[in-house]
C-alpha cells in the first residue's frame, strides 16, 4: 500500500509539472475560470427568475404547486452545473487547438463536487441522509476528483474477508452497508408515506384501512430485503430451503407470535375491535384502543396506563366492545325515597329530570324509572337512559343524572332515607 501511496505521489508531481510548464494546461485553466465566471454571471441573473417562477403560494397544496417546491430544492445545483456544462462547451475547442484535456477533465471533476457538496448541504434535511452525504458521498467525490475512485474500487474489489465458509470482498460489503442504509431509510419513508395516505382514506372502514396499511408496510420491506440480496450478489434461490427452515422454527419455537400474527389480521379483517374502540377485558381491565400492532393491541385507561393484550385474547376470551359501530350505550342509576312518599308520582318526576340532560337519548328508548324494590329504609328504584359513547373520563353521564335526580326529588319535597333501625325493649320476668 506504501508503495501504491508512492507511485500516486510521484505521479501526481510530474503531472502538476506538467501543468505548470504546459502552455495548453494554462489555456486550460483559462477556459475553466472563464466557464465559471459565466456561470456566476447566468446563476446570479436566472436563479431569483427561477425562484419566482417555481415558488408557490404557502397555501397551495395542489399537486402542480408540490411539483413546482420540488424542482425548487434543485436551485443550489444550478451553479456548478452551469460551470460544468459551459466547460464541457469550450473542452472540444481546446481539444482540437492543444491536443490535450487533462486539465479541463480535472475541472469538471471538481464542479460534481461542488454539486454533491451543495446538495448534501442545501437540499438534503434528512438526518440520515445528511450523515451519510457528509460522510460517505462527499469523500467519494472528492476522491474521484483526484481521478482516485477506479484504483479504489480495484483495492476494495480485491480485498476479501472471510465469514466462516463465506467469502466477500471489501467493495461488496461497503457496497451493501450503503445500498443497504438507503434502501431502509426509503422503505421506512415509503412505508410511513403509503401508510398515512391508507388511514386517511375515509371511505374504507376502519380495520380494512389497518390491514392494507399493515400489508403495505410488510410488502415494501419484504421488496427492500430482496433488492438489497440482490445488490450483495446473493443468489435467491437459496432462499427457499432457508425459508422452510424458517418455517419449521415458526411452527414448533413461535407458535405464540405466529398465532398472535394471525390473530390481528383476523382481527382486522372481521373488525371486532379497531383503533378507538373503548373494550372491557374478560379479567376487568378497559381502556380505549390506541393501537393494533402484529403481535399485541395496546389499550389506554383513564389513568394513562396502557395495557398491551395479545392479539390471541381478543380471539379466545370474551372481550366487551362499548364502542361497537359507535352505538349507543344504556346505563342504570338507582335511588331511594322514603316510605312516606307517594310513589305513584316518582316515575314521571324522574322521567322528566332526566330527559333535560343533553346526552340522553330519546331513541332507541327514552328515560325509564322503575320500581326496583322495597328496602329497608326506603323504597328502591333505578332509572334507565340511554347515551350516545360511554360513561369514560371526559363524559360522566351517571354522576349528572344522579345530581338530575337529587335536585329533581329535593324540588318535589321527597326525602331521601337515610339507614334507619328501630330497637325494641321487651320487659319480662327474670327466673329465678
Amino acid at each position: 500500500m506504501i508503495e501504491t501511496l508512492q507511485t500516486y505521489a510521484e505521479t501526481g508531481r510530474d503531472v502538476a509539472l506538467d501543468w505548470i510548464t504546459s502552455p495548453a494546461a494554462y489555456a486550460q485553466f483559462g477556459l475553466l475560470i472563464a466557464a465559471y465566471l459565466l456561470a456566476v454571471l447566468v446563476n446570479a441573473s436566472m436563479r431569483p427568475r427561477l425562484s419566482r417562477l417555481l415558488t408557490p403560494a404557502e397555501a397551495d397544496e395542489t399537486p402542480f404547486a408540490r411539483a413546482r417546491r420540488f424542482v425548487l430544492m434543485f436551485l443550489p445545483l444550478l451553479l456548478p452545473l452551469l460551470a460544468y456544462a459551459f466547460t464541457a462547451a469550450g473542452e472540444q475547442v481546446t481539444r482540437s487547438l492543444f491536443g490535450s484535456g487533462a486539465v479541463i477533465a480535472f475541472g469538471k471533476r471538481i464542479f460534481v463536487f461542488l454539486a454533491v457538496r451543495q446538495a448534501v448541504r442545501h437540499m438534503i434535511s434528512d438526518p440520515f441522509l445528511q450523515t451519510l452525504g457528509k460522510y460517505i458521498a462527499i469523500p467519494i467525490a472528492a476522491i474521484y476528483v483526484f481521478g482516485l475512485l477506479d484504483p479504489l474500487m480495484a483495492f476494495l474489489e480485491g480485498t476479501r474477508a472471510s465469514f466462516g465458509n463465506i467469502s466477500f470482498s471489501l467493495l461488496a460489503i461497503f457496497r451493501a452497508v450503503v445500498a443497504g442504509s438507503v434502501l431502509f431509510w426509503l422503505g421506512r419513508w415509503s412505508a410511513d408515506t403509503g401508510t398515512t395516505y391508507i388511514r386517511s382514506q375515509e371511505t374504507i372502514r376502519p380495520p380494512t384501512r389497518e390491514l392494507a396499511a399493515k400489508a403495505f408496510e410488510f410488502g415494501v420491506f419484504a421488496a427492500v430485503g430482496l433488492v438489497l440480496l440482490n445488490v450483495m450478489g446473493l443468489n435467491l434461490s437459496a432462499l427457499a430451503i432457508f425459508g422452510g427452515a424458517v418455517g419449521v422454527g415458526l411452527g414448533f419455537g413461535l407458535q405464540k407470535i405466529a398465532s398472535n400474527f394471525i390473530s390481528g389480521i383476523i382481527l382486522l379483517l372481521e373488525g371486532q375491535a379497531t383503533v378507538g374502540d373503548f373494550v372491557e377485558l374478560d379479567g376487568g381491565e378497559s381502556g380505549t384502543i390506541v393501537k393494533l400492532g402484529a403481535r399485541a393491541t395496546i389499550l389506554e385507561t383513564f389513568d394513562g396506563k396502557w395495557i398491551v393484550v395479545p392479539n390471541e385474547d381478543f380471539i379466545t376470551s370474551r372481550i366487551v366492545n362499548w364502542s361497537d359501530a359507535g352505538s349507543g350505550n344504556r346505563y342504570e342509576v338507582g335511588f331511594s325515597v322514603s316510605y312516606d312518599t307517594d310513589i305513584n308520582k316518582v316515575p314521571d318526576i324522574i322521567v322528566d329530570a332526566v330527559s333535560k340532560h343533553p346526552g340522553v337519548l330519546q331513541d332507541p328508548e327514552g328515560p325509564d324509572c322503575e320500581l326496583a324494590g322495597f328496602g329497608d329504609s326506603g323504597v328502591d328504584f333505578n332509572v334507565e337512559f340511554w347515551v350516545e359513547g360511554i360513561d369514560d373520563g371526559k363524559n360522566k353521564y351517571t354522576s349528572e343524572v344522579r345530581f338530575l335526580i337529587w335536585n329533581a326529588l329535593k324540588d318535589a319535597g321527597i326525602e331521601i332515607p337515610f339507614p334507619q333501625r328501630e330497637i325494641r325493649y321487651r320487659v319480662g320476668h327474670m327466673p329465678t
